[in-house]
């Protein structure tokens, strides 16, 4: 008689290591995935800029030389005759504790009048330290020449300087500084969103036809109609309600739409100020072989004296002798090549050169062919 066999743990197990597997490949393709909020905006929805001209006042002789900040006496002396003080014509006031400044400040979308904005004030004159200083009810404006918010307080400034018998320390800049809080809304800028029939535009942040074509398809299954269709690389359209609340709790649910998009192009970006190289995950090299090499030159001058015979009527003359030499370090041929970010920084390091030499390595590995990889230069 053949014994009969329960398989019935082993399918509980069976499903069970099933369910585990599809809930990680599930967690792994949501942990991929953005939100449409990261990777787009809807039109219209942006900061303002606002920017102003002003005067900082209380400074502990750090101030303008009106000499050579004219701008600075001239502030004032308007400045003055608004507050009903009129200073005799061809006075020089040699002031020390003013400054002429620039205000600038970010002005968020839907900002009401009363709401409080950080401003950054910065000096535009030759004054040494912004420190201790107050700055005075300077107006902002936008673009359109409008004024929409005034800022006026205390400055922060960091770091700390010092002088004393020509010498001076400093730590950190003390021309410019920030005010947190410093402006206060006065009117807002009107901002309408979509048209009449509800249509909105959504931005991509970077233009993508891959990614729009995710994020078309993501949004239509959330809603389970065909609300949203691309216009081209960059720009999707949605049809949204008319009705402003319901548009409003529209747009809140399009930005929440999880997207996985497009893996990022290869790229490398060279700063050829600081001489800092970046590189995406995505950057590869083809097999390439690169020599490299140092070449140095060194000029030694050495002065000598020539002295004239006794009694002669020849002068003492100081007499150069410089030696020149020029040497060139050896390259041999490294071979680089790397399918992954971890190989290309060890192929590039294996050179041994310095930063500034790996942009013309990487320059000429362009040319060759053998970075795959878009090279941008800062």
């Amino acid at each position: 008689m053949r014994k009969r066999i329960n398989r019935q743990p082993f399918l509980i197990l069976g499903s069970t290591m099933l369910v585990l597997l599809v809930s990680l490949m599930l967690f792994s393709a949501v942990a991929r995935a953005e939100q449409v909020r990261d990777l787009a905006a809807f039109a219209g929805v942006r900061d303002n800029q606002l920017v102003g001209y002003g005067l900082v006042v209380g400074l502990d002789g750090t101030g303008d030389q009106t000499m050579q900040a004219p701008f600075t006496g001239q502030s004032l002396n308007n400045m003055l005759s608004q507050l009903g003080i009129t200073v005799p014509p061809g006075t020089n006031m040699q002031l020390r504790n003013i400054a002429a400044v620039m205000v600038t400040a970010d002005m968020p979308p839907f900002s009401r009048p009363g709401q409080r904005l950080d401003v950054v004030v910065s000096s535009v004159g030759n004054a040494r330290s912004l420190r201790g200083g107050t700055l005075l009810m300077t107006p902002l404006k936008g673009a359109d020449g409008d004024v929409y918010a005034l800022a006026q307080g205390n400055l922060l400034i960091n770091g700390a300087s010092a002088q004393s018998a020509g010498s001076s320390v400093q730590t950190s800049h003390q021309a410019s500084g920030r005010i947190a809080g410093g402006a206060m809304v006065e009117q807002s800028v009107p901002l309408s969103l979509g048209d009449r029939d509800g249509v909105l535009e959504l931005h991509l942040d970077s233009a993508d036809f891959g990614t729009v074509e995710r994020m078309v398809n993501a949004i239509n299954a959330e809603f389970n109609y065909p609300v949203a269709s691309a216009l081209n690389g960059g720009v999707i359209s949605l049809n949204g309600p008319t009705n402003a609340n319901s548009r409003v709790n529209f747009m809140a649910r399009v930005e929440s739409v999880q997207v996985s998009p497009m893996p990022a192009s290869p790229r490398v970006v060279l700063n050829s100020r600081t001489g800092s190289i970046v590189l995406n995950g995505a950057v590869t090299l083809r097999r390439a072989a690169v020599a490299h090499g140092g070449l140095s030159i060194v000029i030694d001058t050495a002065f000598g004296v020539s002295q004239p015979a006794p009694f002669s009527d020849g002068e003492t003359t100081v007499v150069p002798d410089s030696d020149i030499s020029i040497d060139e370090d050896e390259g041999t041929l490294h071979i680089v090549e790397g399918a992954s970010l971890l190989d290309v920084v060890d192929a590039l390091n294996a050179l041994g050169a310095t930063p500034n030499d790996l942009m013309s390595i990487l320059e000429a590995l362009k040319a060759a062919g053998s970075l795959r990889a878009e090279l941008e230069v800062i």
